[in-house]
């Protein structure tokens, strides 16, 4: 059941990356959790299409090129930076995935995609509590998330511990 759980998990912290949008669309078209890609940047597009079809590493170099290419909105530069985190989160490298949270949470600090993704990879290295406070973020962000109840099940599994009362009955 759990390896179940983290595999479906883990499609779902690479999909924050849409379709292509000119720039004055991008807030009329913006839903929690959905950060559209401007038309002129195939390579993070191609990347976040990578990314969702489980191809991480051919996903991770498409965005990292397309990262390089110029002209890159904020927009852009935070969608790619969390789906990057998605990305080595799911291939369990959450020192890489805290980093590009980081990253793309300096740029735009509403990112609740950001925060989950950072939450789980917090939780790959057993960091609990920075693992629920970002949950929290994420959830204050867009409480009707799927993968934030995911990830609280998992952190849950992890801190509960069960216990068994002994009654002595003579």
């Amino acid at each position: 059941m759990g390896n179940v759980l983290v595999s479906s998990l883990c499609m779902c912290l690479v999909t924050s990356v849409g379709w292509a949008q000119d720039e004055a669309a991008v807030d009329k078209f913006r839903t929690p959790g959905r950060i559209v890609l401007e038309s002129g940047n195939q390579l993070l597009s191609a990347g976040s299409q990578a990314l969702r079809a489980g191809a991480y590493d051919e996903g991770i170099r498409l965005t990292h090129l397309g990262l390089e290419q110029s002209g890159i909105s904020a927009y852009q530069r935070t969608a790619a930076l969390s789906n990057l985190c998605g990305a080595y989160a799911a291939k369990k490298a959450p020192d890489a995935a805290i980093e590009y949270c980081s990253q793309s949470l300096e740029i735009d600090n509403n990112n609740w995609r950001a925060f989950s993704n950072r939450a789980y990879a917090h939780w790959l290295k057993g960091m609990h509590t920075e693992a629920a406070s970002d949950l929290e973020a994420a959830a204050a962000i867009n409480p009707s998330a799927g993968e934030i109840e995911q990830i609280r099940g998992l952190i849950n599994q992890s801190t509960l511990q069960p216990r068994v009362n002994v009654e002595d009955r003579q």
